[in-house]
């Protein structure tokens, strides 16, 4: 059965798209952490990050970097952070996220939300910041 990943990238599920390429894809977290916080994703489904073939893996790290950098650009903050976890969603991902304390990538706080319109709002601002 397709994961809700694989559903997003086949176009079943909607998603607020920060950018995309062959082979991975980038959209925001639709309950956030904090706004801006951003999944990346293999298209190709895999469950595990380091199920990854070498090649695939690279270049997934390769475009979160580009993904990351967009996101400084785009928020007031010290860094961008990286997380990977992969409980919540068996399909390799990374999440994203502006960081200007710890506690901004603790996941076991409330998450924030925002309308359909914050949500594309801040998608469009990231994509606005991307060098590709």
């Amino acid at each position: 059965m397709a994961t809700v990943f694989t559903k997003i990238v086949n176009g079943e599920i909607p998603c607020y798209k920060v950018a995309e390429t062959t082979d991975f894809l980038a959209f925001l977290d639709i309950n956030p952490l904090v706004k801006g916080h951003t999944l990346v994703i293999p298209k190709k489904e895999i469950e595990s990050l380091f199920d990854l073939e070498d090649e695939q893996y690279i270049g997934l790290l390769l475009f979160s970097k580009i993904i990351a950098q967009a996101i400084q650009k785009s928020f007031t903050c010290e860094k961008v952070g990286m997380s990977v976890i992969g409980l919540e969603v068996p399909h390799a991902h990374i999440h994203l996220m502006p960081l200007n304390s710890m506690s901004d990538m603790d996941f076991f706080k409330s998450r924030i939300s925002g309308t359909s319109e914050d949500l594309e709002a801040i998608a469009s601002l990231i994509r606005s910041n991307l060098v590709i």
